[in-house]
């Protein structure tokens, strides 16, 4: 690829190769044996974009390639430990410290940032955060990985340190039947009348798909895109954390242990449902700048179901703003979204997104949305205080794409698609919508959801020492239509 102007061709570069994994699969259309089928990914820093092949080594050729503007990857460890060099021998870090650090004491050196003002905004160059703790606080080192320079240090307050824990070896991760089980192929789900399968993907959390009640056909698949999580109001600096397998990738938050199904039981211990959960962690949790997610869907015997996301600890601040992103993609090609207006239900045309605010309206049951083929749909209901459990306004953003086949939108695993740090719309979703909205009639929607939650350091809100941020989402039915009710609850 060449820029025509300076007639100079781009700057590209592999980032990553991989075993492929069946949810990298969605949109190849021919045969391919999965154990000699990788996923390659290239980034171009001058377009901030980035390609994706699908190769088998076996035939000798590109199955499949797919191509994402303004998304980034996740970086190399030669690019991780430029990022650490660059920011050990910085003048500015070191002065900051009143020392000069080693590469052990750089944290969340591969997980991607932004800084106000700075190229990492203005130009969505490249870039990292090294992070070093010291009495309290964590000084970040803002690295340009497209400039290769130190743009700029700012401090967050952390609070106790609390007890080292040990560090679980890299080999021990990977040994774990977690990889092989779950990472590679989908798991077979059948409970209380649901049908569904189940994988760790490699940046997109847990996934659920084919999910269907009863025999009824309910979600394509949902899943937990990204954690942009945002330490500054006004600098705009914090982190964009992807969560999934520990296949050795450079996520720095991968999957812990394997997926549970547990019981799930009311107030008065009766069993009501099941359980599908997963957690996430850098291995350093919970001490600073490390962090522990959990993911979970709730099943329940009525038809009822919940998605969940939670964040446990501080992470690199407690001030921080967490605003997870999650994906959720209907069944059925003829569907339709509506808002309720004065107690109207209005069509959306095309495409668009919509901030929850204090002017929402919402049906007497609290609906704001449903979705529909007109002879069954779900409701859906953002949180705001009305499920007496803690809960607050999520001041939600709401976003509806239409899904077209063969289009990479999503349907296979993700890069990064946001920004940690926006404080609008812009939270990644968008990118699927502009410039060009198109038309979402008796189409195949998919509904984006991202709640914007901060952190609660109020006593009595911690757990072993560690403050607990807790975000939720919540669907429930409606007499015998499944009801979409989805919620990220604050507790």
């Amino acid at each position: 690829m060449f820029d025509i102007y300076a007639k100079q061709p781009y700057r590209n570069e592999i980032f990553g190769v991989y075993p492929a994994r069946e949810s990298d699969l969605a949109n190849v259309k021919v045969a391919c044996n999965l154990p000699t089928t990788f996923r390659v990914e290239m980034y171009n820093y001058a377009l901030n974009s980035t390609s994706v092949a699908i190769v088998d080594v076996q035939q000798k050729k590109t199955i499949h390639r797919f191509y994402l503007r303004q998304m980034q990857p996740d970086i190399s460890k030669t690019l991780k430990d430029l990022a650490v060099k660059i920011a050990l021998e910085s003048p500015e870090v070191q002065q900051a410290l009143g020392f000069k650090p080693t590469e052990k004491d750089a944290l969340m050196a591969n997980t991607k940032t932004s800084l106000n003002r700075s190229r990492c905004e203005r130009s969505k160059h490249l870039c990292v955060a090294p992070t070093f703790v010291k009495d309290g606080k964590a000084l970040w080192a803002i690295i340009d990985l497209t400039d290769h320079r130190l743009v700029g240090i700012r401090w967050t307050k952390v609070g106790d340190m609390g007890k080292k824990v040990p560090l679980v070896t890299e080999k021990r991760l990977q040994d774990d039947k977690i990889t092989s089980c779950y990472c590679e192929v989908e798991q077979p789900l059948k409970k209380n009348g649901w049908d569904m399968k189940y994988m760790l993907t490699s940046s997109d959390g847990l996934q659920i798909s084919n999910v269907s009640f009863n025999g009824k056909k309910i979600l394509r698949n949902a899943k937990l895109v990204d954690w942009h999580v945002s330490y500054s109001g006004t600098d705009g600096f914090g982190y964009s954390d992807a969560v999934g397998c520990p296949y050795f990738s450079q996520s720095a938050v991968v999957a812990w242990d394997i997926p549970k199904v547990i019981k799930l039981k009311d107030d008065a211990n009766n069993e009501i449902g099941f359980v599908l959960e997963q957690t996430f962690r850098s291995e350093g949790w919970p001490t600073p700048c490390n962090y522990n997610y959990n993911q979970r869907y709730e099943f329940y015997n009525d038809g009822r179901f919940r998605i969940a996301a939670a964040s446990l600890g501080r992470g690199c601040g407690n001030d921080g703003t967490y605003r997870p992103v999650f994906r959720i993609a209907f069944e059925g090609d003829k569907n339709n979204f509506y808002e309720n207006q004065n107690s109207s239900w209005q069509p959306w045309q095309k495409e668009k997104w919509q901030l929850q605010n204090s002017q929402t309206n919402y049906t007497a049951e609290g609906y704001q949305y449903k979705i529909t083929d007109g002879a069954s749909g779900f409701y859906l209901t953002p949180g705001n205080g009305q499920f007496k459990d803690g809960g607050k306004n999520d001041n939600s953003y709401v976003y509806v794409t239409k899904n077209v086949p063969g289009r990479e939108e999503g349907e296979s695993d993700l890069v990064t698609i946001g920004p940690c740090c926006n404080t609008d719309y812009k939270q990644g979703p968008e990118k699927f919508i502009e410039p060009d909205a198109e038309d979402i009639q008796n189409a195949s929607l998919i509904v984006w959801y991202v709640g914007q939650m901060k952190n609660n350091g109020n006593k009595g809100k911690s757990i072993a020492g560690q403050r607990e941020y807790f975000r939720k989402t919540v669907c429930t039915p409606q007499k015998c239509i499944l009801v979409f009710a989805d919620l990220c609850l604050h507790l």
